[in-house]
């Protein structure tokens, strides 16, 4: 492999197509010895603007369900015998904490994602979570399908 990346994101969000994405991350990760896995799940909180007026819990069980899920990921890579893997899970919008914020923290130098999420609704209105990525990721980006 020609380019030697260090600092890997695979972005999941519990759709098959971030789990095809996980998969590929894994195989990277088995090919470069020295390389850190981060796990990430971003909680997008402006699905909570109205709905959290009528349900107060609604916030700490999809908190609860990101951290089961990336429980369940870092499991399966501790399963590839994957070892030098972090979890990361934020609240925010996914297109600007994956491609500003949590890029910068792990001096990431690739991003791994699917090319479609769970969130159909906003893929039709405002464009997919994948294509913000590839536009403003300042790094390396590689959709899985």
């Amino acid at each position: 492999m020609s380019t030697h990346y260090k600092n890997i994101i695979v972005a999941v969000d519990g759709s098959e197509a971030s789990h095809k994405a996980f998969k590929q991350a894994l195989t990277l990760a088995t090919l470069i010895d020295d390389m850190k896995l981060i796990i990430t799940h971003v909680i997008d909180t402006r699905t909570f603007a109205t709905a959290e007026a009528y349900d107060r819990t609604l916030v700490g069980q999809t908190e609860k369900h990101a951290e089961e899920l990336l429980q369940h990921y870092a499991e399966e890579a501790e399963k590839a015998g994957i070892k030098n893997y972090v979890q990361c899970l934020e609240f925010g919008s996914p297109k600007v904490k994956i491609t500003k914020d949590i890029v910068k923290e792990y001096d990431a130098d690739l991003i791994i994602c699917g090319a479609t999420g769970v969130n159909a609704v906003e893929r039709f209105l405002i464009g997919s979570v994948s294509e913000n990525i590839t536009r403003h990721a300042t790094c390396d980006v590689l959709v899985v399908r």
